[in-house]
């Protein structure tokens, strides 16, 4: 499709992709600390240079100097073009890659841009809103009590952000004239009401009128990866229904591919050594009360694929807990042919089948924390399930119920990718029939060929097939206009050593990686006049980051920043500033330290004028000297006499 990809829409990209994932579907990647690591696919290495940054969502090869973010790897990975590498971002999210009518419309992308609202800040701050009921509405006795009956400390309830949705239909509705934050501060009121009906909070009336969606309620607020509030759940305080209500679609969360718990997990365990899968959130704060840290929550839907993908990407063991009655079983069955697809060689998932009428919440009350510890050793291995599912109903001991279980079992193990793992099922599945291995084998084959093209969706396709589909179409494409240089197919890296870059630890050099790490101190800070006189490279790209962080109408990340120089003369001294010179991790001390090394640089450039000052009046006579010369020397406190 001809015209620009606006870069509104590529920022929207970045922010809802996970490098972690886009990589590691490609380069296996491993557990370092709080970076993943792995052998850089840029350069031929035996030890692994090669880090990548979830927080910050951006890698850097210590060995090479390749860096930048989620659209910079896709194009260097696959050799394709900027265009390409978005719509493949684009598809992990279920996005749709629109273009601009009219090539280089800046005017339109920043009208766009103007009129484009920070779900986050609003979801943010309703978020506050419910946690401000749960400490001061009149009717938190009743919120309070349910809480303390089911065991919750304060302490938990703070650590989730546990609140209170209040009675009434329109509390939310009453508190948007009370917004604190800065971007909503000049928002009319139907301009927050807008907001508040996109992100899920509001629901419109036939009549026009708008009420709010979560009404005498606990709320559970749903975070991101990156700790941000994306939706909501709430549970009634009776026996009501239904008894979960949650955020619905929105451009911000879908509920397929988020887990409750999963960032709170992430952030009390170092190392994630399985991750237990339970039904609802009540679960999974109930487990943490009894220090279990590492449980996580489908959100009122089935596990997807995408809830899988998510979890191995933080661990290599799945848990996941069902009720024991026939519903449990049936639900178990259900995800293991939804799993079966995942389990690659190293991945393990096991089924935790509890007695009827027990849930985790209640299992652990009863039994305690060991107790439940070592129910989930016993836990069912998903070969297992897999051939008790498959002979369910057949007398194992004829000749046709071994033959029925081949027909029940090849389509399940053909699901598997290939590896050391789908030939084990092979092999075992053979010495439960007495088949011969050769003849499951080409039978799994003849399954695999059956399977209709249609049903191979394009993200499954091999990095050789999307190269050459997006080879066809690259010279029709055309990048955004985003002042940087992504006009051509990226080549591979070049190595690029630190003395080339010229960037040591100056205080201007840490003033950039403090703006790469802290986009928003641009705009709480002015940028001293002195850096416009310097003359240097590390000068002028500071001013130019600066500049531009300043004059974006919304909250920029350091991906995006990335993204933007991605394929200019800057972006390897970028990606350097942003890898090797990482300051505080919290905000506020880097707030100081950033005013500090504006102070330095200052001060700096002051010194050097003095000296150069100094320097020129050393070489003239003393008659020569101007009458303001002569002030200037005494001044300072210098004396010539010749």
């Amino acid at each position: 499709m001809a015209g620009l990809i606006p870069q509104q829409f590529i920022d929207d990209v970045l922010d809802r992709v996970d490098i972690v994932e886009v990589i590691d579907r490609r380069v296996s990647l491993k557990k370092s600390g709080r970076n993943y690591t792995a052998c850089c696919p840029f350069h031929d290495e035996k030890n692994p240079s090669f880090s990548v940054n979830p927080d910050k969502q951006f890698f850097y090869c210590f060995g090479c100097g390749a860096g930048g973010n989620s659209v910079g790897f896709i194009m260097d990975y696959e050799n394709i073009d900027f265009p390409a590498a978005v719509e493949t971002l684009a598809a992990m999210v279920g996005l749709d890659v629109p273009r601009e009518e009219t090539g280089g419309n800046s005017e339109l992308q920043r009208k766009r841009k103007s009129q484009s609202q920070s779900l986050y800040d609003v979801l943010g701050w309703t978020a506050h809103h419910f946690q401000t009921q749960l400490r001061q509405h009149s009717n938190k006795k009743q919120a309070i009590e349910y809480l303390k009956n089911r065991g919750l400390s304060g302490e938990i309830a703070r650590d989730f952000g546990i609140g209170y949705a209040p009675p009434g239909w329109d509390n939310l509705l009453q508190a948007i004239e009370e917004t604190p934050d800065d971007s909503n501060k000049n928002k009319t009121r139907q301009q927050k009401i807008a907001q508040l009906e996109t992100c899920g909070m509001l629901v419109k009336k036939d009549n026009g009128d708008f009420y709010d969606r979560f009404r005498e309620r606990i709320i559970f607020p749903i975070r991101d990866n990156r700790g941000r509030v994306i939706a909501f759940g709430g549970r009634v305080l009776n026996d009501d229904k239904p008894k979960y209500l949650n955020s619905p679609e929105t451009p911000v969360f879908h509920k397929q591919r988020e887990l409750y718990g999963l960032y709170e997990a992430r952030k009390a365990n170092r190392q994630l050594d399985y991750l237990l899968m339970v039904e609802g959130y009540m679960d999974v704060v109930s487990l943490v009360q009894f220090g279990i840290s590492n449980a996580v929550a489908t959100l009122g839907t089935a596990s997807s694929i995408y809830h899988l993908e998510k979890i191995f990407r933080h661990t290599s063991k799945l848990v996941v807990c069902f009720d024991g009655d026939a519903a449990g079983k049936k639900a178990a069955a259900r995800l293991l042919e939804t799993a079966l697809p995942a389990m690659s060689d190293g991945r393990e998932v096991c089924f935790l089948f509890l007695p009827d009428g027990e849930d985790p919440d209640t299992y652990v009350r009863s039994n305690g924390k060991e107790a439940f510890f070592h129910t989930v050793e016993q836990a069912m291995p998903l070969e297992t399930l897999l051939f008790q599912t498959a002979s369910e109903g057949i007398n194992l001991d004829s000749g046709a119920g071994k033959a029925k279980l081949s027909q029940r079992a090849l389509p399940l193990i053909q699901q598997l990718p290939h590896g050391v793992f789908k030939q084990l099922m092979l092999t075992k599945l053979a010495n439960e029939t007495g088949a011969d291995i050769s003849l499951l084998q080409s039978r799994e084959a003849e399954i695999t060929a059956s399977k209709s093209p249609s049903s191979s969706k394009a993200s499954a396709a091999t990095p050789t097939d999307r190269n050459q589909r997006n080879s066809d179409r690259s010279n029709k494409d055309q990048q955004p206009s985003n002042n940087n240089a992504n006009d051509t197919a990226a080549s591979k890296p070049k190595k690029l050593a630190s003395s080339e870059l010229g960037l040591e630890k100056t205080p201007i050099v840490w003033a950039i990686a403090l703006l790469l790490h802290y986009p928003q101190l641009a705009k709480t800070t002015e940028m001293p006049s002195c850096v416009e006189a310097i003359d240097s490279k590390e000068a002028k790209l500071l001013l130019k980051l600066f500049t531009h962080i300043k004059t974006q109408s919304q909250a920029v990340t350091t991906s995006m920043l990335l993204g933007y120089w991605h394929g200019t003369s800057e972006a390897a001294a970028l990606n350097h500033c942003a890898s090797r010179h990482k300051p505080s991790e919290e905000e506020a001390v880097a707030s100081d330290e950033f005013s500090d090394v504006l102070k330095r640089i200052e001060e700096q450039f002051e010194g050097r004028e003095l000296s150069q000052f100094i320097a020129e009046l050393e070489r003239k006579p003393l008659s020569d000297l101007s009458e303001d010369e002569r002030k200037k020397l005494k001044s300072i406190g210098l004396n010539k006499s010749k």
